[in-house]
């Protein structure tokens, strides 16, 4: 069986079917995207999938549509949109055509479902509002691929589709970054636990580079940690933990003695020569050496933790 033909709807576009327009067109490079509504087009056929348009959902005639009466639901009854049921039967392929390892391919697509497809369906369905999002309403991504669309009055009778295939661009553009996000987490997680164990008992955790160091922390129960040092282009980096997802609030701040100071102001200050920069929020400092970088850690440890063993005023 070939794919020939990428069947979803024309006029105005929506995130969900562009959305799935980049996993399927990746998946069916091959496949002429067909914007319509005409009875012969939305119809099964062997040659084709349908998306967002031909009133059923039937994975096995590859129609996937949301919007008739019984429309399907995930198993927790929240509503799928035509994205959400195409990433359900076609995600994994789609992670395998990017190179996801195996052994990633379930994490990876179970996570990008859930804070990616799943507002979208969301938002697509009207169960979930922009308006929710506050004055960021207008720049959540349904909001943005719709200023993509042609005009009122654009008189050209292709401005639809090209605008469409515009809108898919972009689209692909935020998927694959974000399922390079996800999987990149994956990959640090094994090199963070591996310094999580080198590290012992100890305060800081030493990283051979930056990446995502929270999730694997917290997977690893190792609430002892205070701070990370790192090293960066040229110089060595000294952040904070934070204690949870959201929210900015760390484990442990750096000293307040250093705040907003950089170069010599912050090596008079902490005495540690290669103290380059803390930042005003105490979340994150620098320096020129790796050594120095250390000592500013293990300074802002003691401070930390003399201040929680002093007594209650």
């Amino acid at each position: 069986m070939t794919i020939d033909f990428l069947v979803t709807h024309s006029g105005g576009f929506h995130a969900d079917e562009v959305l799935s327009s980049v996993i399927l067109t990746r998946l069916f490079p091959q496949a002429r995207i067909v914007r319509s509504r005409a009875p012969e087009w939305i119809a099964p056929g062997t040659d084709r999938i349908v998306y967002d348009v031909g009133g059923q959902y039937n994975a096995a005639e590859r129609i996937f549509d949301h919007h008739q009466r019984g429309a399907p639901l995930r198993p927790d009854e929240q509503p799928y949109s035509s994205f959400g049921l195409i990433w359900k039967h076609y995600g994994r392929d789609y992670l395998a055509a990017l190179g996801i390892p195996e052994a990633h391919l379930d994490a990876v697509h179970a996570s990008f479902d859930k804070s990616f497809v799943l507002p979208i369906d969301l938002t697509d369905n009207g169960a979930l509002s922009p308006a929710t999002a506050g004055q960021l309403a207008g720049l959540t991504l349904p909001a943005l691929l719709e200023t993509l669309k042609p005009v009122f009055d654009e008189a050209d009778p292709e401005a639809d589709n090209r605008c469409f295939h515009a809108a898919l661009t972009v689209a692909r553009h935020f998927v694959e970054g974000k399922i390079a996000q996800i999987a990149a987490k994956l990959r640090a997680e094994g090199l963070v636990h591996k310094a999580i164990l080198a590290t012992g008992e100890g305060r800081v955790l030493e990283l051979a580079m930056g990446m995502p160091f929270r999730p694997a922390i917290v997977k690893a129960g190792a609430d002892h940690l205070l701070f990370v040092v790192h090293p960066r282009e040229k110089d060595w980096c000294l952040t904070g933990i934070r204690r949870a997802e959201e929210g900015f609030e760390l484990r442990a701040d750096l000293p307040a003695a250093w705040a907003g100071l950089s170069n010599g102001d912050l090596e008079k200050a902490c005495g540690v020569e290669g103290a380059s920069f803390c930042h005003n929020g105490r979340f994150i400092a620098a320096a020129k050496t790796r050594e120095a970088a250390l000592a500013m850690a293990e300074l802002a440890v003691k401070e930390a933790l003399s201040g929680r063993e002093s007594p209650a005023a």
